[in-house]
């Protein structure tokens, strides 16, 4: 069933404040799949109501100036990353529900987590729920409650709003391809429009026509996690310096339509479909790949898993045509070259095939986290896990599972916590630990 989401507002009246606050002076809702995100206790007539009383006018505001990066960044180490995407920043003097909002690329999450009881607040917001839906399915929710704010404030006759200003300036922009691409490209990087490097976007729109569209917005997400942005010229000597040679056409592939459009499963999903079609179409058993066969597969040699040649901080193979190429493997750990490896194979099996780039990087987008879901069950099928486990899921029987399948531990808690063998707690803190 296709998730839903509204954002209502049922009109209230408010007898102070600025002529756009008392206009849309409202009872806001927020409801995912019939479930109340802003449910909560109100102090003053102690019960519990779906949403706070507040001005819905600044929450269209901040929803309108915030659209790029809420469309398109996800969780990453950007600065002031948490004023774009945690409703909580809007301010104004209101109690905003504590909603986090991101995406990741091609699905939205909406986080809602309760507030702490304190008694001189007067909404206590009791919510614990995570919703996620296709991306386009956020759009047209956060479009229909801000123009059902503007359409209140022609009711109140309140015209030319800076909202008015804002939703005009983003329609115009989201039917501009060039200005989106350029929009895209300035969240993904963690800024506010037209607070990036002119110069920085330039070089990246002129590296996607070499290296593909896509590719380079991988590339300044990562950068958005702390990471440095390497240009096609810094690709190719890093190719050249410390990769492997590769034949882009020997690598694997899945026949057209054996999946699922993106945006219609989750990431981790798709990633792991693919490893089962993988393996079924090339005839593997669920036991573990050697280095050989996993780096024919990748069209790669044995080498580039067995030798300590690191690149940067990511993961890439750069085709120069059809039958020739490099890798490049950040990991100096052998479990960590073969993920590696296996994440770049997903790449060309699942994602677009335009441009020369495919990249393995820290960041957190539809795409790399498929390609992680990909390699955990190419190289550790999960039913071959579970077997292996049998129900054991301490530390010990983790460990001797990832050293069977040469995988880390990391690997093997993942694939628990997605099959809801382990709960999703415990491997936050795993991630936390490591970070």
């Amino acid at each position: 069933m296709q998730p839903t989401l509204s954002i209502t507002a049922d009109w209230e009246r408010l007898d102070e404040g600025s002529p756009e606050e008392r206009a849309c002076f409202a009872a806001l809702g927020i409801l995912c799949n019939n479930q109340w995100l802003t449910e909560g206790r109100d102090g003053f007539v102690n019960r519990i109501r779906t949403g706070p009383l507040v001005s819905a006018y600044h929450l269209a505001e901040w929803l309108a100036w915030n659209w790029w990066r809420l469309r398109w960044e996800p969780q990453s180490n950007a600065p002031d990353w948490a004023f774009a995407h945690r409703m909580a920043t809007v301010g104004e003097g209101y109690v905003w529900p504590n909603i986090t909002i991101f995406s990741d690329g091609e699905r939205t999450a909406l986080i809602a987590k309760p507030t702490v009881d304190r008694p001189a607040t007067a909404f206590r917001y009791i919510s614990d729920h995570a919703a996620i839906m296709p991306s386009l399915v956020f759009e047209g929710a956060v479009d229909q409650f801000i123009s059902q704010v503007t359409g209140q404030l022609r009711a109140e006759h309140v015209p030319d709003t800076n909202l008015d200003r804002l939703w005009s300036e983003l329609i115009n922009e989201r039917r501009d391809r060039d200005t989106t691409r350029r929009r895209k490209l300035e969240a993904l990087l963690g800024c506010e429009p037209d607070e990036a490097d002119p110069a920085t976007i330039n070089h990246l729109i002129d590296d996607a026509r070499l290296l593909g569209e896509r590719a380079v917005e991988e590339l300044a997400a990562d950068h958005a996690q702390g990471g440095g942005l390497l240009t096609a010229d810094d690709l190719r000597q890093i190719a050249e310096s410390s990769g492997f040679a590769a034949s882009p056409r020997d690598a694997a592939r899945l026949a057209p339509g054996a999946l699922p459009p993106p945006r219609d499963v989750p990431a981790w999903k798709l990633g792991a479909d693919a490893a089962r079609a993988l393996r079924e179409q090339v005839g593997l058993s669920d036991g573990p790949i050697g280095n050989d066969r996993l780096a024919q597969l990748a069209g790669a040699e044995t080498r580039a898993l067995t030798e300590d040649r690191r690149g940067p901080n990511m993961s890439f193979a750069l085709d120069r045509n059809e039958t020739e190429g490099r890798v490049v493997l950040r990991s100096r750990w052998p479990t960590g070259r073969r993920f590696e490896l296996a994440r770049l194979l997903a790449d060309r099996i699942v994602a677009s095939p335009q441009g020369r780039l495919h990249a393995a990087t820290r960041a957190y987008t539809y795409r790399q986290k498929m390609q992680r879901s990909f390699a955990a069950e190419l190289l550790s099928p999960f039913e071959a896990v579970d077997r292996m486990l049998a129900g054991d899921y301490s530390g010990e029987a983790q460990q001797d599972a990832a050293e069977h399948f040469q995988v880390s531990e990391l690997t093997i808690r993942t694939l628990l916590v997605n099959h809801r063998r382990l709960e999703r707690e415990e491997l936050d803190e795993d991630l936390t630990a490591a970070a």
